[in-house]
């Protein structure tokens, strides 16, 4: 049994959810998702409440039974409240800026690199601290992901674009070899 899948979902006023073959389609205020649901979970829809359930207890049914159940939370989340990443960037020299909506990221390489809009997802520069925010929680995460790993900060310094209050554990750069007794 998945703790998590048992859990109805709560459908807020202002907030449309649909299921048609298999896919289940949210519109909110900030938008509309939809989702290709497993063919093994079946979901309903029960006085302004959504309740996921599997077709047959299978090992493979029981595994999607609390995943699918919390991608559709996540659907309506994000269609009235949306998502939102924070990045921001480390160095001397390092910045990014707004081209139109494209994101140009100067950081230490001899050319700026150029990230393209992507549909559904905004950003925002404000001193060092990059915005990424959109309904869609996985395509918000993944953009993040595509932005920091343009210069992933390195250990010896901390240079690099993080996320918004990650640790970067340190090292210790190389120690001079004192050569004591040498030359006498």
């Amino acid at each position: 049994m998945s703790r998590i899948g048992k859990k109805p979902i709560e459908i807020p006023k202002d907030v449309e959810v649909k299921v048609e073959n298999n896919t289940v389609i949210v519109k909110g205020p900030k938008g509309e998702l939809q989702k290709e649901v497993h063919f093994e979970i079946k979901i309903e829809i029960k006085d302004d409440k959504i309740f996921v359930s599997p077709e047959k207890e299978t090992k493979r049914s029981k595994a999607f039974w609390g995943l699918f159940r919390t991608l559709i939370f996540n659907m309506i989340k994000g269609v009235t409240d949306g998502y939102e990443k924070k990045l921001e960037i480390h160095g001397v020299g390092y910045k990014a800026n707004l081209e139109e909506e494209d994101l140009i990221l100067s950081v230490g390489f001899s050319n700026p690199v150029k990230l393209d809009k992507v549909e559904g997802i905004e950003f925002s520069v404000e001193k060092s601290i990059i915005t990424v925010s959109g309904i869609d929680k996985e395509l918000v995460g993944q953009i993040a992901a595509k932005i920091r790993k343009v210069r992933p900060p390195e250990p010896y310094k901390g240079k690099g674009i993080r996320y918004l209050g990650e640790e970067i554990r340190r090292k210790a750069g190389k120690k001079v070899a004192t050569t004591e007794g040498a030359g006498s």
